[in-house]
């Protein structure tokens, strides 16, 4: 596969890790760009001691900005993933609220139909969320919640969170050693 533009989306959901393993496993082979919501870095400050790690070449955007190239049906990101995504914001791309440069680029990928994957955090679900992930889902969108898997044995907190990632990057189509497979032969 060639180069993707990948962007990242970072909210305000417990579960940084996600998006830090994800960026940890998208290679310089691809053209990467990150945006956080404003909670985003609170959340980032408690839970990643060392702050948010950004590959090579990765660019940082404002989310206010509407100048990032992304933010233009005529030069859309070959995918997003919001990682991890919280319910407010699945919320507002599900109808299309699109106030800052994350929303507008969720947006973009969506009517673009380009990979728009969203990874919520949260539990339980109440009658709104699942209304709203039913809006993404009929429009193109792929819920990818982190639930993570146990049949490989895990160990630590990162390789919990890698079965999650794996997922994410199978279904950027990008290739991996996360982990084993389901009934996978060594």
């Amino acid at each position: 596969m060639g180069e993707l533009k990948i962007l990242v989306a970072i909210t305000g959901a417990s579960g940084a890790i996600y998006a830090q393993r994800l960026l940890d496993h998208l290679d310089a082979g691809h053209e990467i760009h990150v945006v956080q919501s404003n909670y985003a870095q609170q959340v980032i400050g408690a839970e990643l001691p060392e702050g948010l790690c950004l590959p090579r070449g990765a660019v940082l955007h404002n989310l206010k900005s509407m100048n990032a190239p992304f933010a233009s049906g005529s030069n859309p990101p070959d995918a997003m993933v919001v990682i991890p995504c919280t319910m407010g914001t699945m919320g507002r791309i599900a109808h299309g609220y699109s106030e800052d440069v994350l929303l507008r680029a969720a947006d973009v990928t969506l009517k673009e139909r380009k990979k728009l994957i969203l990874v919520p955090r949260e539990t339980p679900l109440n009658l709104v969320h699942v209304r709203n992930m039913e809006l993404l889902l009929l429009a193109g969108a792929l819920i990818l919640p982190a639930n993570p898997g146990f049949y490989s044995g895990p160990k630590t907190v990162m390789d919990v969170a890698d079965t999650v990632v794996a997922r994410v990057l199978d279904h950027l189509g990008i290739g991996h050693r996360l982990g084993a497979r389901w009934q996978e032969k060594e």
